[in-house]
This record gives structure tokens, C-alpha cells and sequence, in this order.
């Protein structure tokens, strides 16, 4: 079982910064595939970015690619997400995601198993 924490969320302006961290528990955390999601008001949850196990490799949507940074510290059992250059299209709940994935390789987005209670990102025009 895993628990994760996000924190980080806040009110920004356009073209600013804001860093997410999520805190896992359990002892397997270096075994997890992590992500982040996000879902705006009235439409889906969408994937934003994610890392493998050994943070080897990352994944981005095309929309935050080249402004987000997702990162680990498996030692802290912490991963993060880095937000540059915020626009108000970035503005959602964010949810930090894991799965038990110790693999190069990309679980299926459907297939995650754990998710935080999410944090709140606005960014104002």
C-alpha cells in the first residue's frame, strides 16, 4: 500500500513557476512507475508527465512539453514536478499517480493504482 501527498499548489501569475512535490510512503517506492495528472473544471483528468522507476526516462503531454520537468528522489521517496512559463490553460487540480512498474518501459496510462488528493494550481492572466 502507498500513500502520496502533493503539495505545492498555489496562485500564479503567467509565464511564472510553481514546483509540486508528492511524498510518498511504503518501502517500495523505487519500484514505482510515477505520474502526474490534471483536471480543470468541467473537462477530464489528463495526463501531464511521467517517470520510471530509476527515473531513466521520462514522458510529457505535448502541451507541457519543454516548460514541465518531472523528477525523483528515490532516497526521499519524493517525485516532483517543475512548472515553467505557466499559462492559465495550466491552471487544474494536479494528482500525483503510481504504479508497482520496476520496467524501462511505460505502464498504461488507465493502469495506475495510486493517487494523491490532489493540489491546486491556478495560474491568473
Amino acid at each position: 500500500q502507498v500513500q502520496l501527498v502533493e503539495s505545492g499548489g498555489g496562485l500564479v501569475q503567467t509565464g511564472g513557476s510553481l514546483r509540486l512535490s508528492c511524498a510518498a510512503s511504503g518501502r517500495t517506492f523505487s519500484n514505482y512507475a510515477m505520474g502526474w495528472f490534471r483536471q480543470a473544471p468541467g473537462k477530464e483528468r489528463e495526463f501531464v508527465a511521467a517517470i520510471t522507476w530509476s527515473g531513466g526516462s521520462t514522458s510529457y503531454a505535448d502541451s507541457v512539453k519543454g516548460r514541465f520537468t518531472i523528477s525523483r528522489d528515490n532516497a526521499k521517496n519524493t517525485v516532483y514536478l517543475q512548472m515553467s512559463s505557466l499559462k492559465p490553460e495550466d491552471t487544474a487540480v494536479y494528482y500525483c499517480t503510481g504504479r508497482n512498474w520496476r520496467r524501462e518501459d511505460w505502464p498504461p496510462r488507465s493502469s495506475y493504482s495510486y493517487w494523491g488528493q490532489g493540489t491546486q494550481v491556478t495560474v491568473s492572466s
